[in-house]
């Protein structure tokens, strides 16, 4: 793989990923900076075991003890997306992360649009913000015009 500060190839034929304009790594660091700001408030208040956690947990059928556990767990994750060295592994932890969130939503049979697909509007920022920003994405995910 060859990587110049301008172009990506990732093999012969492949095409070329074109570097992110400025506006698009702002509007990638607007959407990651979203998520970021989100999961530090969710990983927070599951590590601090409020109230309303615990009842929310409860309700879906985890022992309240966990919840300092989730919340470390979602911590780690995004410590990981936010270092720009790891921020692909990071986003692939978080999607697992939201995963159980959308199991966990459709077997409590919580409402579709607002709970079971909540998890997934994150993921489309996780993974938006870093297309946005990062040439890496960029190359392992290319959007094919035609």
């Amino acid at each position: 793989m060859t990587t110049t500060p301008h172009t990506m190839t990732t093999a012969p034929g492949a095409g070329v990923a074109a570097a992110p304009s400025r506006r698009a790594r702002i509007a990638g660091l607007v959407l990651s900076g979203l998520a970021v700001v989100f999961f530090l408030f969710d990983s927070l208040t599951h590590i601090a075991n409020v109230e309303q956690v615990r009842t929310a947990m409860a309700e879906l059928g985890f022992d309240p003890s966990l919840n300092r556990v989730f919340g470390v767990v979602l911590l780690i994750c995004l410590a990981l997306y936010v270092l720009p060295v790891t921020s692909i592994l990071g986003a692939v932890l978080l999607t697992g992360y939201l995963g159980g969130a959308v199991a966990t939503n459709l077997v409590t049979e919580q409402p579709i649009l607002s709970n079971t697909l909540a998890p997934i509007y994150f993921g489309f920022l996780v993974w938006g913000g870093l297309y946005l920003r990062d040439l890496r994405v960029r190359a392992i995910m290319p959007l094919v015009r035609g």
